[in-house]
């Protein structure tokens, strides 16, 4: 885990001291029959919480520490909770200070597991932040880039719960995005190879893909693709590359996203370099900063993930992302953190209450408005076509487990079945069809319209989507 280095708590005390006065006190109040009466008496004595939870945490002084984080277990209020365990991922806590006033505030005998404490903290929603933990939050993560004042501040408006925001491990635009990346002709894209997978974009009869071995370094690009002004956000902890239309009504020019560097429950937050919102990666909605509570919702488009010979196959006149990004990166090494993509465990802590499938195990996820539905991408093994209903609406899907592949359509009460060894077609009784970006289209000009959707792991889905339906089998 990474935590701050010592210095940090000479960096944040300063500015502090002179802010306690005689606030604090020097023995906790109480009475002759031993009982507490601290919390009465010590909103009489006017205590700084704010300030006190800063000294009692930032203190140079072990002994005064000490005396600080007892006089808050024996306050007794949970709203200090928040600020024990964003100090406990980030601080030194050699001597048990933290944990032990952690766990008599709690009432629970979690041990000094960050990751359990942060998955604790999520399950426990009732917990309100003091007043001033924003300005706290703001503080200890400025120690890690100053740039992350920009997102948050004293009094930010937040539809999300800030003390579930962590720090991804990279500075603002650590993981830095595309714009407009160069695009070079198929036949020119020589570090590719046939079964890499891609993302696959195609507008207005403009194709482009999008190598993961690239977006994996950039994890975002900004583009104009058919001439839409597209994002396509790709969290790898998440495993979810969501396009996005970034025109909004209302608003004279199109958003642009970058990486924030903070996550929120094991998924990246985004941030716009217009207002400096962050937005929630998998939702597409501003979550924390000047946009929340406009309610905006980024449109989603299609995108596919496939082979490049099978996108090559399809779309012969595709251009495909040139290796000259503008930025030094070792492309052809494969995915940053690719052991993760293989491991069935989490990197960043997250609550994964529904256990139908495994946290990792890689899900279809239709996301079509209200009406939202995620499938199994095992159901897909060795190539299906499945056939739902969401909602009033009836859907064919057509994928690919192997590939990660799968595109949804309306199917109009039409049944389609699999063309043997030609992926472009589905049959439909004796009439084949052809399978495009756009829609399903029949011999007589027949067309039923492409569905939104993308490829994620189960985590993300049962915590951002919850309640909405899954097929396992």
């Amino acid at each position: 885990m990474v935590r701050f280095p010592s210095l940090l708590a000479g960096l944040l005390v300063f500015g502090i001291a002179p802010e306690l006065g005689g606030q604090i006190p020097n023995q906790p109040p109480g009475d002759h029959t031993g009982k507490s009466v601290f919390r009465d008496r010590i909103s009489q004595m006017g205590v700084d919480i704010s300030a006190t939870v800063r000294a009692a945490l930032f203190s140079r002084s072990a002994a005064e520490r000490d005396r600080l984080l007892s006089l808050l277990v024996r306050r007794d209020k949970d709203d200090v909770i928040p600020a024990l365990i964003t100090a406990l991922g980030l601080l030194p806590d050699e001597d048990g200070w933290i944990l032990n006033a952690l766990q008599g505030l709690a009432r629970t005998k979690i041990p000094g597991d960050w990751e359990a404490w942060v998955e604790w903290q999520e399950e426990h929603d009732e917990i309100r932040p003091y007043r001033g933990f924003d300005s706290l939050k703001a503080d200890v993560l400025a120690e890690i880039d100053p740039n992350f004042r920009a997102f948050l501040y004293a009094g930010v408006r937040h539809e999300i719960r800030i003390e579930e925001i962590v720090w991804g491990g990279v500075e603002k635009d650590g993981i830095p995005a595309l714009g407009n990346a160069k695009q070079i002709p198929a036949a020119e894209a020589t570090y590719l190879t046939d079964r890499e997978l891609v993302f696959g974009v195609s507008i207005n009869g403009d194709s482009r893909a999008y190598p993961l071995s690239i977006l994996g370094w950039h994890e975002m690009f900004n583009d104009v693709v058919g001439g839409v002004p597209v994002s396509l956000a790709y969290c790898t902890l998440s495993g979810s590359g969501i396009l996005f239309d970034t025109r909004v009504s209302g608003r004279r020019e199109p958003f642009v996203f970058g990486s924030s560097g903070l996550l929120y429950r094991s998924n990246k937050l985004i941030y716009d370099t217009q207002t400096k919102s962050l937005w929630n990666q998998f939702t597409g909605r501003p979550v924390v900063g000047k946009l929340t509570g406009s309610g905006i919702e980024l449109k989603i488009l299609p995108v596919v993930v496939t082979s490049w010979r099978d996108w090559l196959t399809a779309h012969p006149d595709t251009t495909v992302l040139s290796l000259d990004t503008g930025f030094l990166r070792d492309y052809l090494s494969g995915l940053p953190n690719g052991a993760y993509f293989t491991s069935p465990d989490l990197m960043f802590p997250v609550v994964v209450g529904d256990r139908r499938l495994a946290p990792k195990d890689r899900i279809f996820v239709l996301r079509d408005g209200a009406n939202e539905m995620a499938w199994a991408l095992s159901l897909f093994g060795g190539g299906a076509v499945i056939h739902d209903r969401v909602g009033l609406r009836d859907v064919v899907l057509i994928g690919y487990a192997e590939t990660e592949t799968v595109r949804a359509y309306e199917s109009g009460a039409r049944t389609f079945v699999a063309v043997e060894e030609d992926r472009s077609r589905v049959a439909n009784e004796a009439a084949l069809w052809t399978v495009t970006e756009d829609a399903l289209t029949g011999p007589r000009g027949e067309s039923l319209a492409r569905l939104p959707g993308h490829v994620a792991f189960w985590f993300a889905w049962q915590s951002y989507k919850e309640g909405r339906p899954l097929r396992v089998e």
